[in-house]
């Protein structure tokens, strides 16, 4: 072998040496970022988990209060349906008990309640004409 082959022999090994130094390097930076990127990830969900637990508590004291207010809405009307009922009952009792002990008057009364309305009802059906 002459000098010039073992010279060129000796490019090709360097070469190939410096290939594969390249070729390993690539890999490791192949590796290295993948490692890299898994932990960011891996870090993202945790911090995701944390805000989660952070937020689970408000949110089911939002869904406590929200609840709390839907049943002191219901409580509300089903208390002003009562007092409106009880209003109504004693207004009933009231005018009954007035019929009984005035009954001249409450047909005067009714006669002219009967008539105003007539009356208002006949204005208004004209002017619309």
């Amino acid at each position: 072998m002459s000098q010039a082959e073992k010279a060129v022999n000796k490019a090709a090994d360097t070469a190939k040496d410096v290939a594969q130094d390249v070729a390993d390097a690539a890999k490791e930076a192949v590796n290295t970022t993948r490692r890299t990127a898994a932990n960011a990830l891996d870090k993202a969900e945790e911090g995701v988990k944390s805000v989660e637990r952070e937020l689970n508590p408000v949110i089911d004291d939002l869904a406590a209060r929200a609840q709390e207010l839907a049943t002191r809405g219901i409580n509300f009307c089903a208390d002003s349906s009562d007092r409106a009922r009880r209003q109504l009952q004693s207004a009933t009792e009231a005018t009954t008990r007035y019929v009984i002990e005035q009954p001249g008057r409450s047909i005067l009364l009714a006669a002219a309640t009967g008539a105003a309305l007539a009356t208002a009802f006949f204005m208004s059906s004209r002017s619309r004409k």
